[in-house]
């Protein structure tokens, strides 16, 4: 079956997840009700099209109850366990069966589509607690240690701190270049800068591998190079500084102990899952105050009330079958859905839903684009694996 065809149709009855109505109470983003009474999966999971005349458009909407334990957010990278591209069809094939049963799958934030950190999410990502890209300023969505949902700029404060207490601010797994970056193992397995002075640091014992936000940890310089193209060590990382880095350089002395401060604005310390994009649509409720056009495109959302957590895709540039919403008619059909929180996500081409093995909507380009990152929502049989790499 096509992938229009199947947009067309709308496939919630063959695939069994229950056609159920994406209504729902208003509310606050704050934490769900913890371990309530197990139901049935179709009670807590839902998939359906919906086909609008009005536009015309065809929407696609998946709801997820948030006091279903067993139901969780899970962010994607397109490289797997490190940044790159693939279809969110490939995302969501690689994820481990010991990490549970995907149901279903969005597109995430517009992201690097060329040069070398290709797949570099633009904004935040935290994948598994591990801090992957750092925060632009820009608007986000994160989950808490307790499961809470919040929504709002993030700005990053990250820094190597030198022996003597010089805060040098870095980027993280991204091109470098004005300022110092940062590169962990979840860029792969190499820098990818060509010039410029690399150090490799370390971690000291009692500092835990991966990285992860609103911490301090220690690491040790072992090595400078200054070819490029450094192996990134499994336990460190490498910092990257510009060929006009002078005073940077001269403070890098092998032995010497660096703190590697990943505080941001506001403190995410915990958080488990995070995901740039923007803008903000709805906030307690209401419209935010984004610039909007009336330019109609593909669009991916996500949103969310007390009760209900929503992936939300509308198709577009297809006269006849759907021509794309505006900001503001995004933000207006999230609103009746019951969203009081939403995030605008990466559209055009890269705006594409997945349920149960296949993509249900009808990508503008025809097939698929590979993108650099993509949310999940997945059914959990047990406990998730741990991911630390603890320090020997």
């Amino acid at each position: 079956m096509s992938l229009r065809l199947a947009a067309r149709l709308g496939l919630a009855a063959l695939m069994g997840l229950g056609a159920t109505s994406a209504g729902a109470s208003p509310g606050s983003s704050g934490p769900s009700v913890a371990n309530p009474p197990r139901a049935r999966l179709s009670e807590a999971f839902s998939y359906r099209q919906e086909t609008l005349p009005e536009g015309p458009w065809s929407v696609h909407v998946v709801r997820i109850r948030r006091d279903r334990p067993d139901l969780s957010l899970q962010v994607l990278l397109g490289g797997g366990e490190h940044l790159g591209v693939s279809t969110l069809s490939r995302q969501a094939a690689a994820v481990a069966r010991s990490r549970g049963r995907p149901l279903a799958a969005l597109n995430g934030d517009f992201f690097a589509r060329g040069g070398p950190c290709l797949g570099d999410p633009e904004g935040l990502c935290v994948r598994d607690g591990e801090l992957v890209s750092a925060p632009n300023g820009k608007s986000a969505f994160w989950i808490g240690a307790d499961r809470s949902f919040h929504l709002g700029p993030v700005v990053s404060l990250l820094s190597m701190i030198a022996p003597d207490g010089t805060r040098m601010p870095i980027g993280l797994n991204e091109e470098r270049q004005e300022r110092p970056v940062l590169y962990t193992p979840a860029l792969g397995t190499r820098t990818p800068s060509a010039a410029g002075t690399e150090g490799v640091f370390l971690a000291e014992p009692g500092t835990a591998m991966p990285i992860r936000p609103g911490l301090q940890s220690a690491f040790r310089l072992a090595s400078i190079h200054r070819d490029g193209n450094v192996p990134i060590p499994a336990r460190g990382v490498v910092l990257s500084l510009p060929p006009e880095s002078g005073t940077g350089r001269s403070m890098l002395e092998i032995g010497s102990v660096w703190t590697l401060s990943t505080a941001t604005q506001p403190d995410l310390a915990g958080t488990t899952s995070a995901l740039g994009g923007g803008p903000a649509l709805l906030k307690d409720g209401r419209p935010t105050a984004f610039q909007a056009s009336d330019a109609r495109h593909p669009r991916s959302a996500i949103g969310w009330n007390d009760t209900f957590f929503f992936l939300v895709q509308v198709d577009g540039r297809q006269p006849g079958v759907s021509v794309g919403m505006s900001l503001t008619e995004l933000a207006d059909h999230l609103a009746r859905l019951g969203c009081t929180e939403a995030l605008n996500l990466d559209g055009g081409g890269s705006s594409t839903l997945w349920a149960r093995g296949q993509v249900m909507n009808s990508p503008c380009e025809g097939v698929e684009r590979p993108m650099g990152n993509a949310l999940l929502i997945r059914l959990e049989d047990g406990p998730p694996a741990p991911k630390d790499r603890p320090a020997p």
